[in-house]
C-alpha cells in the first residue's frame, strides 16, 4: 500500500484584532510621529468599557473615566504616562452593604514599536505594542485598574462584619451579641429526652403514671 505523503495541513491562525479608530481609548500616533523626544499630552473623559474590575468592586460599565495621558516617541516606541480616575462601586467583603470609592492610579508603560530590540528581545504578553499608526490604551488602562483595586473592599475600616449564626451585621446589634450554641451530641440527646417526656415515658423508658 503506497504511503500517503499528503503533507499535513497546519491549523489556521487567527489575526490579531486591530485597534477601532473610532474608540476614545484609541490614539492616532501620525500626531505624534516618531522622532524621538516627540511628544502629545491628552485629557479625554471616556465611558468605561466592560469588565473594568473584580467580582466584589469595579469601574461601572459605561461611568466617566478620565485620561490624563502623556504620549512621548521614544527610540523604542511609545511612552505613555499619566494618571487614570473613576468611580467604583461594589461590595463590602464583610457585611455585604454597598460600597462606592473614588480611584486614581498613575500608567507608565512603554508601546515597542515593529521590529525594535524591544519588540524582538520580549516575549509577546511581556510588552506592549505599537500596532501601525493606532494605539490602543485600553489594555492600560484595564491592567492599571484591576491592580489597585482592594482584594476586601470594606464599607469603613472598622466594620464589624455578619452575625455567624443569624446573618445580620453586628453594627446594628447590641453589644455582647451572641447565640446559644449546643454541643451536637448533646443536642441529639436533650432532642431524645423531649420526645420521651411528650408522650408520656421518663427518660429511661418507663412509663409515667399521673395520680388522681
Amino acid at each position: 500500500m503506497p504511503e500517503n505523503t499528503t503533507p499535513m495541513q497546519q491549523p489556521a491562525t487567527t489575526p490579531a484584532a486591530q485597534p477601532d479608530p473610532r474608540s476614545p481609548l484609541v490614539f492616532d500616533l501620525r500626531e505624534l510621529g516618531r522622532r524621538a523626544g516627540s511628544l502629545r499630552e491628552y485629557r479625554r473623559r471616556v465611558p468605561a468599557p466592560a469588565n473594568l474590575g473584580l467580582d466584589v468592586i469595579g469601574v461601572p460599565v459605561g461611568a466617566p473615566l478620565d485620561l490624563e495621558l502623556r504620549l512621548e516617541s521614544v527610540t523604542e516606541g511609545v511612552l505613555v504616562t499619566g494618571t487614570v480616575a473613576a468611580p467604583l462601586t461594589g461590595q463590602c467583603g464583610r457585611c455585604l452593604d454597598p460600597v462606592s470609592d473614588e480611584l486614581e492610579v498613575d500608567v507608565c508603560e512603554l508601546f515597542a514599536y515593529a521590529h525594535s530590540a524591544t519588540d524582538t528581545t520580549t516575549e509577546q504578553d511581556e510588552v506592549y505594542r505599537v500596532d501601525g499608526e493606532l494605539l490602543d490604551v485600553e489594555p492600560v488602562v484595564r491592567d492599571a485598574v484591576v491592580l489597585a483595586l482592594p482584594w476586601t473592599p470594606l464599607c469603613r475600616p472598622d466594620c464589624a462584619g455578619l452575625c455567624p449564626d443569624c446573618g445580620q451585621r453586628l453594627d446594628d446589634l447590641p453589644a455582647g451579641h451572641a447565640h446559644e450554641t449546643i454541643d451536637p451530641r448533646w443536642a441529639a440527646l436533650a432532642a431524645l429526652t423531649e420526645d420521651s417526656t411528650t408522650d408520656g415515658t421518663t427518660a429511661d423508658g418507663t412509663s409515667r403514671t399521673t395520680k388522681e
